[in-house]
C-alpha cells in the first residue's frame, strides 16, 4: 500500500497512527522542548518535543511544523512527567471539529487539516499544527534475535 500524500483521509491516518504510537508514552517524561520560530512564514516554525522513560523504552520524538498555535510553558520545569498526552485531528471545512477544540483557532476555507498536541502534568504542552512526524528509536529488543 502506497501513502499518497493527497490521498483522502492520508493525513487523519497519520494523526490516528501517531495518538495510538503515544499512547504507551503516558509514563514517559518530558525532556525536552524546542520551539523554533525563527521564520516570518509560521510554515517553517515547528515545535520538538523528546520524550523518555529510560533505557528499557525506546525514545520518542515528536515533530510538529506548520504551527498554528503553541501555548507557552514555563521551560525550568523539564524534565517532566506526563499525566495525560493526546492527538487530536482537526478538519477541514465544513467537516466539524471535536468539541473541546471549537473556538480554539479562527477557523476559515484556508485553513488545512491539523493536529491538535496537547500533554498535561507540571509542564503542559499544546500546540496546533499542519503536520506531524512521531520518532520511536529502534528498541534493543529486536536486535537482540539477530544471528
Amino acid at each position: 500500500m502506497v501513502d499518497e500524500q493527497g490521498a483522502t483521509d492520508a493525513f487523519k491516518n497519520r494523526c490516528t497512527n501517531a495518538a495510538l504510537m503515544l499512547e504507551s508514552c503516558a509514563n514517559y517524561f518530558i525532556e525536552r522542548i524546542s520551539v523554533d520560530e525563527s521564520n516570518e512564514d509560521g510554515k517553517y516554525n515547528t515545535l520538538d518535543v523528546w520524550l523518555r522513560e529510560g533505557p528499557w523504552k525506546p525514545d520518542v520524538v515528536i515533530s510538529l511544523s506548520n504551527l498554528h498555535s503553541v501555548r507557552p510553558w514555563e521551560p525550568g520545569l523539564c524534565p517532566s512527567f506526563i499525566d495525560e498526552i493526546s492527538f487530536v485531528h482537526l478538519p477541514k471545512l465544513p467537516l466539524p471539529w471535536p468539541a473541546e477544540a471549537v473556538g480554539r483557532l479562527n477557523r476559515s476555507e484556508g485553513l488545512p487539516e491539523l493536529v491538535w498536541l496537547r500533554m498535561t502534568g507540571p509542564v503542559e504542552v499544546d500546540a496546533v499544527a499542519a503536520a506531524v512526524t512521531v520518532y520511536r528509536a529502534q528498541s534493543d529488543d529486536a536486535a537482540a534475535v539477530l544471528p
